[in-house]
C-alpha cells in the first residue's frame, strides 16, 4: 500500500512539473514512481516464495 501511493505521488509530482514547466519537479516524480514500482515489485516476488 506505501508503494503505491509513492507512486502515485510521483505521478502527482510529475503531472504538477509539467503543469509549471519544472523539470526538477518533473524528474523526482520520474524518481518517486520507479521507486515505488521497483518497491512493489520486490514484494510481489516477496509473496511468492513465501507461498
Amino acid at each position: 500500500m506505501q508503494n503505491k501511493s509513492q507512486e502515485l505521488k510521483g505521478k502527482a509530482k510529475e503531472a504538477l512539473g509539467d503543469a509549471t514547466d519544472n523539470k526538477e519537479w518533473k524528474a523526482e516524480g520520474k524518481k518517486d514512481q520507479a521507486a515505488g514500482s521497483l518497491k512493489n515489485a520486490g514484494e510481489k516476488i516477496k509473496d511468492a516464495f513465501k507461498s
